[in-house]
């Protein structure tokens, strides 16, 4: 479902604690402490880095920390999450925090799963919100254009806050665009038609959510489009970005131009 799922923190009056940092670790239970090592598991985003840029950029005009949740990160208050089943590897770890914020009362908070940035300031840019009055159609046209996979501008959340996977792929089927065309090759109407899809869908995704009901899916994860035909799927995304799972139907989203095909295909597993 779209949504904010980044919150900003002023860190003027916090204390900041890295997993595997002798601070975070202090106070833990004995049996505890290993699992908090930043060796013990692979992180997406290298704590260490994190760490060297806070202590670099001390004293600076930075305050704020922006944390992006995606689809499965979380943050807890005053409490640390335990494990409610085993892991892949079979064992009942804890999961590991990215980042705990200590506050002076005592009380603390724990994220888990998400991507940090740091920033000066709290600014947001609802012109690239799509469910914000403010969206700036024209705009999101504009990038839409780009002689550039359309698929992989979809998930710019530069200029598509709130667009993930899934939206991208049901929006492209029920526009009947192939992921990989270039915007540069696909008409005004058909952009427009892209464009309206992708807020449509997203909007009558959150009034489903918000009803406790399910959104039927047309094409993410589906072996065969509405009309019956076969669907395929494979990765894609830019060559220095985020490669992300599409689904696709060749018969309902032909590429457009059809010679653009040589363009090699990352199969999905």
């Amino acid at each position: 479902m779209p949504s904010h799922d980044s919150v900003s923190s002023d860190l003027s009056e916090q204390k900041l604690e890295m997993p595997g940092s002798s601070s975070f670790l202090q106070g833990q239970k004995e049996n505890e402490v290993e699992m908090y090592n930043p060796e013990c598991c692979q992180q997406e985003e290298s704590t260490s880095r994190l760490a060297s840029d806070m202590d670099i950029n001390n004293g600076q005009s930075w305050k704020w920390l922006r944390f992006h949740f995606g689809l499965y990160g979380s943050m807890r208050a005053n409490e640390f999450a335990r494990a409610n089943k085993a892991n892949k590897r079979g064992d009942w770890r804890d999961p590991i925090p990215r980042l705990v914020l200590h506050f002076d009362a005592g009380s603390f908070l724990v994220f888990y799963n998400c991507r940090i940035q740091q920033c000066s300031s709290p600014s947001t840019d609802p012109a690239t919100d799509i469910l914000s009055l403010e969206f700036d159609r024209e705009r999101a046209l504009e990038v839409l254009a780009k002689d550039t996979p359309v698929c992989y501008i979809l998930l710019n959340q530069s200029y598509f806050s709130g667009i993930g996977n899934i939206i991208k792929n049901e929006s492209l089927y029920l526009a009947r665009i192939h992921p990989l065309s270039l915007g540069s090759s696909l008409e005004s109407t058909d952009l427009k038609s892209l464009l309206d899809h992708v807020v449509q869908f997203s909007l009558a995704w959150l009034h489903n959510k918000l009803g406790r009901q399910r959104l039927q899916l047309q094409i993410y994860m589906k072996d065969k489009c509405p009309k019956g035909h076969e669907v395929k799927k494979a990765t894609f995304g830019p060559p220095d970005g985020l490669k992300r799972l599409t689904w696709w139907c060749p018969q309902c989203q032909p590429r457009v131009p059809p010679e653009e095909m040589d363009m090699p295909l990352e199969q999905g597993t």
